[in-house]
């Protein structure tokens, strides 16, 4: 039986991006992230209702600042009291989770899709996606970027403006590009 674009896809397999089902999904997140960045803040609340609805799962007393985006919605997990600031940026191709209380700042962007590197096979819009987790109490500053496949443990630091391309360590500091541990 072949796999369809978006069981690839949740498969962490290679899979095309440029598929009917996958343009209906983010079609849906694209409605939901408008409707959450143009709600006037008193009628928002803490999110546009339709944009926690394809959410994988949010938990209590998450906010998230507008405008934010988001590619798909459907991978993302939020947890108690996570804090996304404005400009959050999410390109869900994979599983997100944001652990209890943690706190990105303005301009945030995860990532994690991967196009192919053969120019041939990323014009048919070839790409595999890997997972991002952020552990519980993590400060992410702004403008700082976190690729596919990386891991935050809880209590860490992620500096303004740092590029994680490679796991970070429970309680560790990490700044630059590509970001390196503060001793």
């Amino acid at each position: 039986m072949t796999k369809s674009e978006r069981e690839k896809m949740a498969a962490g397999e290679w899979y095309t991006c440029l598929d009917p089902e996958l343009d209906a999904l983010r079609a849906s997140a694209r409605r939901a992230v408008h409707e959450h960045n143009t709600m006037a803040p008193d009628e928002r609340g803490r999110m546009a209702s339709a944009l926690e609805a394809i959410f994988a799962a949010v938990a209590a007393d998450v906010f998230i600042e507008a405008p934010f985006h988001c590619s798909y919605g459907i991978n993302i997990t939020l947890g108690a009291g996570a804090y996304l600031n404005a400009g959050c940026t999410i390109l869900d191709s994979a599983p997100v989770a944001i652990g209890d209380g943690s706190m990105l700042g303005p301009r945030v962007h995860i990532y994690c899709a991967e196009h192919h590197k053969d120019v041939a096979l990323r014009r048919a819009g070839l790409e595999i996606a890997q997972p991002v987790t952020i552990g519980k109490d993590v400060w992410i500053g702004g403008g700082a970027i976190v690729l596919a496949g990386v891991t935050i443990g809880d209590g860490a630091i992620v500096g303004a403006g740092a590029v994680v391309t490679r796991d970070v360590a429970a309680g560790a500091r990490v700044v630059g590009n590509p970001a390196r541990v503060l001793r």
